[in-house]
């Protein structure tokens, strides 16, 4: 291993350089007028992948967006390792708070500034460097890889369990990782074991069929409006609990040892109130603030629309109103059974003086492995020797949907192995990587092949 980590230390500007060009390309799944540009991202991707070394490499074409594949599968007897990434990116407005341009890479302070710099081409990124650097010092990797980046994460997956249910023997392996998650903390490397499930929903009500005056007809109809702000209000009770019948029926309980672990972890809520700019923190009672993020099931209104927004005064009562709710779930509820109380209890709570619409949007399975099986621990193992640190195990409170996919329709365990860190700003303006954390996750990628390898 010697050699493959000089290689990667000889070759740290030139990555740096590369994923310039790569973060370069704008590929924003969610804006048509960029489909160019997102398919140009997959075939930068594709040539990537060739000139590392990697074999059988080839876009693979759904309904939407292409995968790009490819594998390097010589270690007879090794284990097989499916790398799952994206190459899609978030839109980027509001564009006038980036400091830089959103796709022109630009390092300030150890740190690369771009869209997808974190999410999540620089972490992909940092896996090609590493088979690489193992390809073209040894001519071999210690174990099989799959590489499987997809284009449409940021849009919901949304072809995603169909292609991988049509590609399942292109896809077989022994452990799937993922490289799309943050560290716990800046210096604190760490190996992410659960994530949070989602349910989202788009909630519509109608009282009229337009607008009214609010003096000639206030009193004689419905306000949507306020319709819908009681419905809300009755989602929560005063101590944070969700309200909706059934809902925590699922909902698997921490273990003591988990709490016992994550109260060894450096966490100061007073600084993360801080950086949060919030006044006070809030939760659900008798949980402490990491279990209601990492542990716990979530109700939350993601956006609302009625009424007059605008500047001055419009006496006016709104025919409609609409809320964006979202739910995150935990291990061990299921979102299609979530939904159908939520929908339940949404109609029976609303008066009949509106029209009510419900529509499911999106949503995805809560995801969990044991922390203490051989492919979790070989990724710790391999992250010590890449960043010189034991790493420490924790939860998340995202979502990545794929990781519960390929548990149930491939029957592999996932291993996360990302290096980002909480203030990457991903989603928002000024993104960011450190690149410290880039140049020791991709000698830790390569660290990570070949304890994979030693675990048969």
């Amino acid at each position: 291993m010697n050699a493959v980590v000089d290689y990667i230390n000889v070759h740290r500007d030139r990555y740096v350089e590369e994923l310039k060009q790569y973060l370069a390309i704008p590929s924003i799944s969610a804006q048509p007028e960029h489909a160019g540009d997102v398919r140009r991202t997959a075939e930068w991707t594709a040539d990537a992948l060739r000139a590392a070394g990697m074999e059988n490499v080839k876009l693979l074409e759904t309904p939407g967006n292409p995968v790009v594949y490819a594998d390097w599968l010589n270690a007879p007897g090794k284990p097989t390792i499916l790398f799952y990434g994206h190459y899609d990116v978030q839109p980027v407005d509001p564009v006038e708070l980036w400091t830089t341009p959103p796709f022109e890479a630009t390092v300030r302070d150890g740190e690369i500034y771009a869209r997808g710099s974190a999410d999540d081409k620089g972490q992909v990124f940092m896996h090609i460097k590493a088979i690489e650097a193992h390809l073209k010092q040894g001519g071999s990797l210690p174990c099989n890889i799959r590489f499987f980046v997809e284009g449409e994460e940021e849009v919901g997956s949304v072809h995603l369990d169909e292609f991988v249910r049509d590609h399942k023997q292109d896809l077989s392996a022994d452990v799937v990782v993922i490289s799309d998650t943050p560290m716990f903390d800046r210096g604190v490397p760490s190996i992410c074991y659960a994530l949070r499930g989602l349910a989202y929903f788009q909630i519509d009500v109608r009282g009229t069929k337009s607008d009214l005056h609010s003096g000639a007809f206030g009193g004689a109809v419905a306000n949507p409006a306020m319709v819908l702000a009681h419905v809300l209000s009755q989602m929560k009770d005063r101590g944070g609990r969700i309200k909706i019948p059934g809902f925590y029926d699922d909902v698997r309980p921490l273990t003591d040892a988990e709490r016992a672990e994550w109260k060894k972890l450096p966490f100061n809520e007073t600084r993360y109130r801080k950086e949060l700019g919030a006044p006070k923190l809030f939760g659900e009672s008798g949980y402490s603030t990491l279990e209601r993020v990492w542990a716990r099931p979530t109700f939350d209104v993601n956006g609302l629309r009625s009424g007059f927004t605008g500047e001055g005064a419009k006496t006016v009562l709104p025919a409609t109103a609409m809320a964006k709710v979202s739910m995150r779930l935990v291990p061990d509820q299921d979102p299609q059974k979530i939904g159908d109380l939520f929908e339940a209890y949404l109609r029976k709570i609303c008066p009949k003086t509106v029209e009510l619409k419900i529509t499911r949007m999106h949503g995805g399975n809560p995801w969990m492995t044991e922390f203490d099986n051989k492919f979790v621990r070989a990724a710790g193992r391999a992250i010590e020797q890449g960043f010189g640190k034991t790493p420490v195990f924790n939860r998340e409170g995202g979502s990545i949907p794929v990781m519960a996919t390929f548990q149930r329709e491939l029957g592999i365990p996932g291993v996360l192995f990302g290096v980002g860190l909480p203030d990457e700003n991903a989603h928002a303006p000024d993104e960011k990587l450190d690149l410290g954390n880039f140049h020791n996750g991709i000698i830790a990628s390569a660290f990570l092949y070949q304890e994979i390898a030693n675990t048969n």
